[in-house]
């Protein structure tokens, strides 16, 4: 029997990870991880705003997969900032990464973090397991390692009117990524800022579409998906035009 939505389950009361749903057999499972704050001791709570906003992107995700046989959970961090070279909410998602392992064992995992959470799911995209990544708004500073990417997929989402992390450097990430042996690409979310409010339901179905592809591309084939991969400009998610920087 699968888990309701609303009801959480903690492998132990300070892990790091908190399941969703789990179903009665995982063949894949989905880690969702929030944003936070560049520096902040502060305790991390789920009834903070950032850890909120990632709310519907669960609800989509378990709207679309039903109860079938992807597990869905999120990361718990102990708190709110990165914090520099300590990069907290990175080693709060490598334990969760680890007690998920202890869970179900050897399934593909795919990532969805925003802002501080795609950073964080980037820089974790090496554990054993995960298969991709999918990064929403995501911070990306100058000189973010990447080799760790190699052999993953990655799409970056960004929205072209956000003013907290840059779409700019998305880009550059991105085209470091690919350097570095990764299949990695941009959508350009048109008229999109950092906290996905605008178009919010164009948020929702894009991101939960490309988790669906990174699990399983040949059952959920995307032919947007595939041109963001591909060598190019950021595939633009929206009408409005606008000249954007070009990858290798």
């Amino acid at each position: 029997m699968s888990m309701g939505m609303g009801v959480e389950h903690d492998p132990s009361t300070e892990g790091a990870l908190r399941v969703r749903r789990r179903p009665h057999r995982t063949r894949a499972a989905v880690l969702v991880l929030h944003g936070g704050r560049a520096r902040s001791r502060s305790a991390a709570r789920p009834w903070q705003l950032a850890a909120l906003r990632m709310h519907p992107f669960l609800r989509s995700l378990a709207a679309v997969s039903g109860h079938d046989d992807v597990l869905l959970a999120r990361v718990r961090y102990r708190s709110r900032g990165w914090n520099g070279g300590a990069a907290e909410p990175l080693r709060d998602t490598r334990r969760a990464l680890e007690e998920l392992h202890g869970l179900v064992g050897d399934v593909p995992v795919v990532l969805l973090g925003h802002s501080m959470g795609g950073r964080a799911a980037l820089r974790a995209a090496d554990a054993d397991g995960v298969r991709g990544v999918v990064a929403l708004a995501p911070w990306c500073p100058p000189g973010e390692p990447v080799a760790q990417l190699r052999g993953r997929d990655v799409l970056l989402l960004h929205g072209d009117r956000d003013r907290v992390t840059d779409p700019a450097e998305s880009v550059a990430y991105v085209s470091r990524a690919r350097a570095a042996g990764a299949r990695a690409g941009m959508l350009l979310m048109a008229d999109g800022d950092h906290a996905m409010l605008r178009h919010h339901a164009r948020w929702h179905r894009t991101a939960t579409a490309a988790v669906a592809h990174l699990i399983a591309p040949k059952a959920a084939p995307s032919e947007q998906f595939d041109r963001a991969f591909a060598a190019g400009p950021p595939v633009r998610a929206g009408r409005r035009p606008r000249r954007t920087s070009r990858l290798p």
